[in-house]
């Protein structure tokens, strides 16, 4: 390893162990004795805090809204301790954070708030895909029979959950420019989250909804994901949901096998 990458390595570890100790073949004589953390290195450390705290405000933005900037950055600053960051960019910094909340005492009182924290997250995760460009209604003008055997491949980007409440529809409505009135329903929903070009949407996904794009994740034929839909809900339009999956772009792909 390089003297550079040493003094990389050094630095972070001061910076975790709040002590020059680790550093102490770089500064000048005596300086390094001590454990007592200098101060210069304090700056750096609650600099690299701030940051973080910021990144988890800008990759949770429904939690920081729904408990106010001062709850939020208090919690933040604790799970920074607990978690500093593993990467010098902090794009989607806070995988642990969802669960990190189920943990939080503070946040006993708020039980909604891991699953908002899930919802950013799965937000977050879709930004970040991979690039793919979805399919179009015209990739299925198939015949009926090559049309059932087809096996569609999910878009990377898209990502989906069921809840036995009405969650999805809280962090939806929270999401908005302006809110409004909020209200958590009993009913299970569903949420769908895409990025098939530029911009990241969700909407609300029902049973027969969720058990297609369940099926077609586990490999299932598209044959087989409609019934598995129809089973999920006999009334859903299957028509409907099909075409809202397509303008979704939940699509990247069709395996036609032997028929192709």
């Amino acid at each position: 390893m390089s003297e550079l990458g040493r003094f990389q390595d050094a630095f972070a570890a001061a910076l975790a162990e709040r002590a020059s100790a680790p550093i102490a073949a770089w500064l000048p004589n005596g300086e390094g004795d001590g454990e007592a953390e200098p101060a210069g290195l304090a700056v750096y450390r609650n600099t690299i805090a701030k940051g973080c705290v910021d990144a988890l405000a800008a990759n949770f933005p429904t939690v920081a809204s729904l408990v106010g900037d001062d709850w939020f950055r208090a919690a933040a600053a604790l799970f920074v301790r607990e978690h500093p960051p593993t990467s010098a960019a902090l794009l989607a910094y806070g995988e642990a954070f969802p669960d990190w909340l189920d943990r939080f005492p503070p946040a006993d009182d708020l039980p909604y708030l891991p699953a908002m924290a899930r919802l950013d997250r799965m937000w977050t995760t879709a930004l970040f895909a991979p690039e793919a460009q979805p399919l179009a209604a015209e990739a299925f003008a198939l015949a009926p029979d090559a049309l059932a055997a087809a096996r569609p491949r999910l878009h990377p980007s898209l990502a989906f959950a069921w809840f036995d409440s009405g969650l999805p529809g809280l962090w939806l409505a929270a999401r908005e420019p302006e809110p409004g009135e909020m209200a958590l329903t009993d009913d299970p929903q569903g949420v769908l989250i895409a990025r098939p070009d530029d911009m990241v949407h969700g909407r609300l996904l029902d049973a027969a909804g969720f058990a297609f794009l369940t099926a077609a994740r586990d490999g299932a034929s598209l044959g087989e994901a409609i019934t598995a839909a129809a089973r999920a809900n006999p009334a859903a339009d299957l028509a409907t949901l099909f075409a809202a999956l397509i303008a979704d772009g939940a699509f990247s792909g069709l395996d036609l096998g032997d028929l192709a």
